[in-house]
């Protein structure tokens, strides 16, 4: 008897019954490719692959096969060419930008934003030395007069977070053009089963997956969508990332090597995913992929529970407003019938009747969400549960007064993310919450 292991064992254990690059389960479930790096038939493949010559995985940082499927979901469903995931929707909002405003740019967005995305353009980019002027999203005149040479973009949601403002996304396109920079477009609320910014004039896309496309909860992840709509060639001194010879792209500059179908998102994951880091693990990749097959099934129950809920509050007495733009009272109704004729998203806010005083108004707030039992306190929204939260001291608290103002945002402010469950049930929860007032 000996203490030695059986020659070839640890080899065994290393690589027994797996080939790299073989695929013979043929699994109609997209597989879970947990690696954190690939394996090369040569050097010569890894120096093809290294120098974007060639396309294949190198280090799940940059990619791996489980996220390939999910940019190409995604892409898809938005009529993209080209996406590019991140570990987060602050991480893609993030590396879009930096793509392209690059050092010195500057960026005219929406001041009706998530207050993590007003956190980043407002403090953050500044530390790159990248400058954000917000306009009121519907003054249209505003957005063409913040427009400087140095701008490199548009920045807006379809449907704004929480107050569901929705985006007159066709004017404010052609406003974009016509000053040469593309229109980004965060499509996290309204998704694409509800609204396509392509057909509105949008060039790219960002998505918090973590929302409604994964749908449960559970995964955090983001991706860029290049809807191939904007031809950074036109004005070439303008994007010289894009358009100069780099050294870490071999001397060729990436709108000649990849244009319009994949110039954009190799510069997003080669630079900034790669260099910055906000990767995206394959099995929260996995999870969203998941999601997204129910994702229209999910999107109209959540949309007409949404709207169910919405008209309940517009006839509570404790109710001053409801922000919701599927109600004939919104300001933004003739919007959604024009960009959201399947349904309006189930993430809205609304008002409870104000005493005057922040403190009083909150204290009427916390007396109504903590009187909830089927809703839950929870700062998500696109959840498979009912979610309520009070913007103004939980995802937009570093909003100066006059900034949550710009975002019709009060301390008398309550967002809903309405769920699955059955609406009469969420109605008689805010019913007898609201009845305590």
């Amino acid at each position: 008897m000996t203490d030695a292991l059986p020659e070839g064992f640890v080899t065994a254990q290393l690589g027994a019954g797996y080939e790299p690059g073989a695929v013979a389960q043929q699994t109609v479930a997209v597989p879970i490719h947990q690696s954190s790096a690939y394996q090369f038939h040569s050097l010569r493949q890894a120096r093809e692959r290294f120098a974007l010559r060639e396309k294949g995985f190198i280090y799940s940082r940059n990619s791996h096969p489980t996220q390939a499927v999910l940019e190409q979901r995604v892409a898809a469903l938005e009529d993209g060419v080209a996406a590019a995931a991140t570990g987060s929707g602050q991480a893609a909002t993030a590396v879009a930008t930096l793509a392209l405003a690059g050092h010195g740019g500057h960026i005219v967005a929406a001041s009706q934003l998530y207050g993590g995305t007003v956190d980043l353009f407002h403090d953050t980019l500044a530390d790159f030395g990248i400058d954000v002027t917000f306009v009121d999203q519907d003054d249209l005149n505003a957005w063409h007069d913040a427009v400087r040479p140095q701008t490199r973009a548009f920045f807006a949601e379809s449907v704004a977070n929480p107050v569901a403002q929705v985006l007159d996304m066709a004017a404010v396109a052609e406003i974009a053009h016509a000053a040469g920079v593309p229109l980004v477009i965060d499509n996290t609320v309204a998704t694409p089963a509800l609204l396509r910014p392509k057909r509105f004039g949008a060039d790219i896309v960002v998505h918090s997956a973590t929302k409604f496309l994964g749908g449960h909860g559970t995964s955090l992840a983001g991706v860029v969508v290049d809807l191939g709509t904007f031809d950074f060639g036109a004005q070439p001194e303008r994007w010289p990332a894009l358009t100069e010879p780099h050294w870490r792209f071999g001397g060729v500059p990436l709108w000649e090597a990849f244009g319009r179908e994949g110039a954009f998102t190799t510069l997003v994951k080669s630079k900034y995913i790669a260099d910055l880091g906000p990767a995206l693990s394959p099995f929260n990749a996995f999870q969203i992929i998941e999601g997204i097959e129910t994702l229209n099934l999910r999107v109209d129950r959540h949309a007409a529970s949404g709207l169910a809920v919405a008209r309940f509050l517009s006839r509570h007495p404790a109710v001053a407003a409801v922000h919701h733009p599927g109600l004939d009272s919104s300001p933004w109704h003739p919007l959604a019938d024009r960009y959201l004729p399947r349904g309006v998203p189930s993430v809205f806010a609304f008002e409870l009747e104000s005493m005057g005083d922040d403190e009083a108004d909150y204290a009427r707030a916390e007396a109504v969400i903590d009187a909830l039992r089927v809703i839950r306190l929870v700062a998500n929204i696109g959840d498979a549960r009912s979610l309520a939260c009070h913007p103004a001291t939980m995802t937009h608290n570093h909003l100066t007064r006059d900034q949550l103002s710009a975002a019709g945002i009060s301390y008398a402010t309550v967002r809903l993310s309405v769920g699955l469950e059955d609406p009469s049930e969420l109605i008689a929860d805010l019913a007898q919450a609201l009845d305590r007032l």
